[in-house]
């Protein structure tokens, strides 16, 4: 059973889902606590800035129980469950970014392969999981490629920018101070810089990383430790590192505007846990936003967005539609496999029983295999067909019983004669699970 437990930026406020927080060194060891939960057979995990997905092949409905517990009294109760059909849609929303709080943006996509590459590398990841995953995001792709979700502003870093440009007016000849310097701050970068910032400061704990991206957006490299000093000369501060405390703290700030002589100061916090303390939005002459607040101007970006949006919907209700029906011809395939086996093996029985003896010549002999083969394929060609469509239905396990296949697939010393076998009557008469007139529409149905 597939199940889906998650809480996101739709489900929680930024104080609940800065508590999920799962830094990617922790993610293989979370990974091993869920597999150790009775009942999980695979599992994968996705923690992003605005979310926490687990998704599991479970064996029984209540393993989603012990899947919400996992995540403490804090957030289980903001916790969203999905089972099978549900949660595939829900996994092919999320890699489509149609979950996201930018709908269109294209992290999540690079954010899904490293989860399933951890997961991968843990052992969690099995059939189910891996043919689900690899399904989304093949649908995602084909999303961004016949729709225009992915025009405009399509990052929480573009949104950022734009809010800091609707606050602050004309960024050219602001100077912004980025702190941390991963995707998040790269993206951001680049938007600022094209919003045309005067000067782009960059500080990170890797001077490398720092000098890296400062490098590549044309701003310059400066020491963490210098935090102080730098927050007096900006005039807009991004947050996003990976810190699981606040670095901007309230009694930092009020040193600080001290220093500035209370000249306003813009801070965007784009971390989960928060960089910045909530309580320096209190100060005066400084506005702090954080990920919800930017919540609240990504609905803007969903607006613009409504005609795609239901292109987007239609593609991915097509996309499901195939992979229930790959997955139920997949589940057909064991009964399918067993029928042809048992139909090859009583042909096969009767051509020794009646060409041994006869002296026929070689050619003779393929002519009669070629018309028994022949005759075996024409027989099984419709139930096979009707089968593979109905996978999943009441006629595989008519198909069981009619030709006890279960019974047949223990290994026989002697192959039975056509007549030995039990007639479908016979059979379904013994079957007491099987309703005379039921069993009578089944084997209708199975041979058409």
């Amino acid at each position: 059973m597939l199940l889906c437990v998650s809480v996101s930026h739709k489900e929680a406020p930024i104080a609940v889902r800065e508590q999920l927080a799962v830094p990617a060194a922790q993610l293989s060891a979370r990974l091993e606590r869920l597999k150790g939960i009775k009942g999980v057979r695979e599992a994968f995990l996705l923690a992003t800035c605005n979310r926490l997905e687990i998704f599991a092949e479970a064996a029984e409905r209540g393993v989603a129980d012990d899947l919400v517990r996992e995540l403490g009294p804090l957030a289980a109760p903001h916790a969203a469950v999905r089972f099978e059909t549900d949660a595939l849609l829900h996994l092919l929303r999320v890699a489509a970014s149609l979950e996201s709080m930018v709908v269109g943006e294209a992290q999540i996509l690079g954010q899904l392969k490293d989860a399933v590459a951890v997961a991968r590398a843990c052992g969690a990841l099995g059939p189910r999981l891996g043919q689900a995953v690899t399904h989304a995001m093949s649908a995602a792709r084909r999303v961004r490629t016949e729709t225009g979700i992915a025009r405009g502003a399509v990052s929480v870093a573009s949104v950022a920018a734009h809010l800091a440009t609707k606050v602050l007016g004309d960024l050219a000849g602001k100077c912004v101070l980025l702190l941390g310097a991963g995707e998040m701050a790269q993206l951001a970068a680049r938007e600022l810089k094209a919003d045309g910032v005067r000067e782009l400061l960059v500080a990170n704990r890797s001077p490398e990383h720092a000098r890296a991206l400062a490098l590549e957006a044309g701003g310059i490299a400066v020491s963490l430790e210098d935090l102080p000093a730098l927050l007096e000369r900006v005039d807009v501060v991004v947050c996003s590192t990976g810190a699981p405390h606040a670095i901007v703290t309230r009694e930092l700030m009020e040193r600080t505007l001290k220093a500035r002589r209370f000249r306003p100061i813009f801070l965007i916090d784009l971390s989960l846990p928060r960089n910045v303390e909530p309580s320096v939005n209190e100060l005066e002459n400084t506005y702090l936003y954080d990920l919800d607040d930017l919540e609240r101007v990504a609905a803007e970006n969903r607006e613009l967005r409504k005609g795609e949006l239901s292109r987007a919907e239609q593609i991915l209700g097509e996309e499901l539609e195939a992979h229930l029906t790959a997955a139920r011809q997949q589940g057909a395939a064991p009964v399918i496999k067993q029928l042809r086996a048992h139909a090859e093996s009583v042909a096969e029985a009767e051509i020794l029983r009646t060409l041994t003896g006869l002296g026929l010549s070689d050619k003779q002999d393929k002519c009669v295999r070629a018309m028994t083969k022949a005759i075996v394929n024409k027989l099984l060609h419709e139930p096979t067909s009707r089968l593979r469509a109905d996978a999943g239905g009441p006629l595989g396990e008519a198909a069981m019983q009619l030709f006890a296949l279960a019974d047949l697939a223990q290994p026989q010393v002697v192959p039975p004669r056509v007549a030995e076998l039990p007639s479908p009557p016979r059979l379904l008469a013994a079957v007491p699970s099987v309703k005379p007139q039921a069993a009578l529409v089944l084997t209708q149905q199975v041979f058409a």
